[in-house]
C-alpha cells in the first residue's frame, strides 16, 4: 500500500445532513479542515454547492453533494450508498437537518405542525435506518445528531419544535440502548441552546414576527466543535450551552416558577423586533437565499 493510499484510509469519510446551513454547514467545514471526504445532504442543491466550495477551500479531500429531503427515506439511503460506493466505508454521520415553527398549538396550521415534527422524528428514523446497517456491517462508526435544549424543556409558541425534538431524543436514546452489542459504534447527541444560525429567520411563524436565539447565544462554529469532538469522545447527550443545565434544572425542579417566567422571558429575548405576515418559511421547501452558516445575531 502506498503512502497516499494509507493516508486515504486514515482520513474520515463523513456524511452531513442539513449541510447547507447553520450547524450542519459549520460541522462540514470543520471536518473538511481535518481532510475528510464529505458527502453533503440537504434539500437545496444551490446552497449545497456553496457549502461544498467552502469545504474544498477548507481542505476537504473530496466533496460530493446529494440534494435530498430526510423525509424521503429512499433518498437518504441513496446518499449513504453513494458514500460507501465512492469510498468503501462510512466513518461519521452528522444529522443536523431540522425545521422550526412559531405559533401556539391553537393557531399553528396542522400541516406545519406535522411537517416540523416529522422532519425531526421521521427524518432521524430514516437516517438511522440507512446508516446503522452499514455501521453494523463495519463494526464501527460514529453518528452525531444535533438535538436541542428544547429536547429537555418546553417553551410556549414552539410546540411543534418541542414535540419533534423530544421525540427525536427518545429515538436517539432507544438506538443507543439497541447498539450496546457494538462497542465501536457510537450514537451521540449534541444539544445547543440559542445559536446564531439562519433558522430563526427561516422558520414558519404566525406570531407577526420572526424568532431570535435566546441568550447566551453561541456561534454555529462553537457548536460544531462540540459535534466534531463527539467522534473521539462519544456522549449520550452533550449540552452545548453553559446555561442549559441551569434551565433544565429549573424546568424539572421548579416547574411553577419555570412556567411563570418562560413566556415573558421568551417575548423579551426570543422574538425579533420585526413585523412579518404569516409564513410557512422553509418548512415545506428550502429558501436558498436565506441559507448560510451564520445568522444576523452576535454569538460567542
Amino acid at each position: 500500500m502506498t503512502a497516499e493510499e494509507t493516508a486515504d484510509r486514515t482520513r474520515e469519510v463523513v456524511l452531513v445532513t442539513g449541510a447547507s446551513s447553520g450547524i450542519g454547514r459549520a460541522s462540514a467545514v470543520q471536518f473538511a479542515e481535518r481532510g475528510a471526504a464529505l458527502v453533503l445532504v440537504a434539500r437545496s442543491g444551490e446552497s449545497l454547492e456553496q457549502a461544498a466550495a467552502e469545504c474544498r477551500a477548507a481542505g476537504a479531500r473530496e466533496v460530493q453533494v446529494c440534494p435530498a429531503d430526510v423525509l424521503d427515506g429512499a433518498a437518504v439511503q441513496a446518499a449513504v450508498d453513494r458514500a460507501v460506493t465512492s469510498h468503501g466505508r462510512l466513518d461519521v454521520v452528522v444529522h443536523s437537518a431540522t425545521v422550526m415553527a412559531y405559533g401556539s398549538i391553537e393557531d399553528l396550521q396542522p400541516e406545519v405542525f406535522e411537517r416540523v415534527v416529522d422532519t425531526a422524528i421521521k427524518g432521524t428514523f430514516h437516517v438511522f435506518r440507512a446508516v446503522l446497517p452499514q455501521f453494523r456491517a463495519q463494526q464501527r462508526g460514529s453518528l452525531v445528531v444535533v438535538s436541542s435544549l428544547l429536547a429537555s424543556v418546553t417553551t410556549p409558541t414552539m410546540g411543534a419544535y418541542n414535540t419533534g425534538k423530544w421525540g427525536q431524543l427518545g429515538l436517539i436514546r432507544t438506538v443507543q440502548q439497541e447498539l450496546r452489542d457494538l462497542p465501536d459504534v457510537h450514537v451521540s447527541a449534541v444539544a445547543p441552546g440559542g445559536t446564531s444560525t439562519p433558522i430563526y429567520r427561516q422558520a414558519a411563524t404566525v406570531l407577526g414576527n420572526t424568532g431570535h436565539p435566546p441568550p447566551p447565544v453561541y456561534t454555529p462554529e462553537r457548536v460544531a466543535r462540540a459535534v466534531v469532538a463527539r467522534v473521539a469522545d462519544p456522549r449520550r447527550l452533550k449540552q452545548s450551552g453553559f446555561a442549559n443545565p441551569l434551565i433544565i434544572a429549573g424546568f424539572r425542579l421548579l416547574p411553577p416558577v419555570y412556567d411563570a417566567l418562560v413566556g415573558p422571558l421568551l417575548k423579551v429575548f426570543g422574538y425579533a423586533r420585526d413585523s412579518v405576515p404569516p409564513t410557512t418559511g422553509n418548512v415545506f421547501a428550502p429558501v436558498p437565499e436565506k441559507e448560510a452558516t451564520r445568522g444576523p445575531f452576535v454569538g460567542i
